[in-house]
């Protein structure tokens, strides 16, 4: 098989790639930093003159062209499987909508053709290797399934997308690709790595880095509140600890540097940090390119509460919005007004209770101030209407406020109700209780 052959017989024009799109058409736009730059320009000249046209990704790090279109819900939809700040903006407008799932099962999804299948797929990828295969860059997750099922797969080159070493499904042959387009080769966007650590971030920290044992497995969230856990974990004495995370991020990198990882204990995947994606700064980005200590990995692997499961002295440490008194929680909505999405936190504290010495971390500040507004209660005596459960009540282990933790395994009613309003902010404890009594979940031997 000649591949340089092979790869000139298929490479083409940002403009002719783009010219395969129709109205009514189902377009995948690839992950978080593999969406299509130089193919995306050209689309959008197009779409004046097209309708109905579904894209599909999520997490975007910049402005698509494809959304700055005159009136785009006349011409778009795009339907994300997990929000960010660009779509929640796109909701408002009327032409972005997300679509629920556990991320475990985002691979089955189209492999299964239950949902619409894609007529065409534009993923940005790396050079292609000797080996006649192009890498999805940090961005395994569930490309290979979009690619598998396309109808048209173009794939557009950029010699900045970080080269990452990955299991089963981290790379396309060139032989299941339709269409090349050497892209002008941007710099791979970044995700600010926050701003520092808050006094209520580190307090949080400190109470679950004391539950984390030597030879632990971590998986972090996105957020200031697992970035101070990774940070308090860089600067503490654990060591021969391993990663086996969805997605990748800066803490990470810094855990790794300073000696604390080595995946020396994990029970699969020794010596490897395995991850479905990836995005961060440029620091996180040069330390996963052509790293071997580091495994790109689908997401019905990585998620896949029973591939966790499998792993002893699993940690899950994630953000949520807010938690009820059932112990509901919350991660991805402020009452019906959409913020990001499920993603794998569910699956992460599924998979962190079925392993050995598994303890699963939601943490949150006890309050927040919304502009102009009197200070709020992240604990509330019901989720607000129109809120999204993220994980139900039997699902979750531990809470975390700045004012402490409590496990939840295995309590009936007036015992959670006792223990979450035990980490609320002191002063909305005293109505917590009433609306607690109001509900029939408290005890007239509660302590008060």
């Amino acid at each position: 098989m000649d591949m340089t052959k092979m790869y000139q017989e298929k490479l083409v024009s940002a403009e002719k790639a783009a010219s395969v799109v129709k109205s009514g058409d189902w377009v995948d736009y690839g992950w978080t930093t593999g969406i299509p730059v130089a193919v995306d320009k050209e689309i959008a000249k197009r779409l004046p003159e097209l309708h109905d046209v579904n894209f599909r990704g999520g997490i975007l790090m910049w402005v698509p062209e494809i959304f700055k279109i005159e009136n785009p819900a006349e011409h778009i939809t795009w339907n994300s499987w997990h929000m960010g700040g660009i779509e929640r903006k796109a909701i408002k407008e009327g032409f972005s909508f997300y679509s629920p799932m556990r991320y475990c099962e985002l691979p089955r999804f189209y492999r299964d053709g239950n949902m619409p299948q894609p007529d065409v797929a534009v993923i940005q990828v790396t050079p292609m290797d000797e080996h006649g295969y192009f890498n999805f860059g940090p961005n395994a997750s569930h490309l290979s399934a979009v690619c598998e099922t396309a109808k048209c797969v173009i794939v557009e080159v950029n010699k900045n997308m970080p080269y990452c070493y990955g299991g089963s499904e981290a790379d396309i042959h060139i032989s299941n690709v339709d269409m090349i387009v050497e892209g002008d080769n941007p710099p791979i966007a970044c995700m600010g790595a926050g701003g520092p650590a808050s006094d209520v971030d580190k307090a949080v920290a400190n109470l679950i880095v004391e539950e984390i044992p030597n030879g632990a497995c971590l998986q972090l969230g996105i957020g200031g509140m697992p970035n101070a856990v990774g940070a308090l974990i860089a600067e503490s004495d654990l060591k021969d600890l391993g990663a086996h995370t969805e997605m990748y991020v800066d803490a990470f990198v810094d855990i790794a540097n300073a000696g604390k990882i080595t995946c020396a204990k994990k029970n699969i995947d020794k010596g490897r940090q395995t991850y479905a994606f990836g995005a961060g700064t440029q620091k996180l980005y040069d330390y996963l390119d052509r790293n071997p200590a580091c495994m790109s990995q689908s997401v019905d692997y990585t998620n896949d509460p029973y591939i966790v499961g499998q792993i002893d002295n699993f940690i899950s440490i994630n953000n949520a919005v807010d938690i009820d008194l059932f112990g509901q929680v919350n991660a991805e909505s402020a009452g019906p007004k959409h913020i990001s999405g499920t993603g794998g936190q569910l699956d992460f504290v599924m998979g962190a209770y079925l392993s050995k010495g598994g303890k699963s971390f939601i943490c949150m500040s006890s309050t927040f101030q919304p502009k102009g507004q009197p200070m709020q209660s992240r604990i509330r005596p019901m989720l607000a209407e129109g809120s999204i459960a993220t994980d139900t009540r039997t699902t979750i282990m531990y809470l975390v406020t700045e004012y402490g933790k409590v496990n939840l395994k295995g309590l009936n009613t007036w015992q959670r109700a006792e223990a979450i309003i035990s980490v609320a902010h002191p002063d909305f404890r005293d109505q917590l209780i009433a609306e607690a009594e109001k509900m029939n979940i408290w005890r007239r031997s509660n302590r008060r």
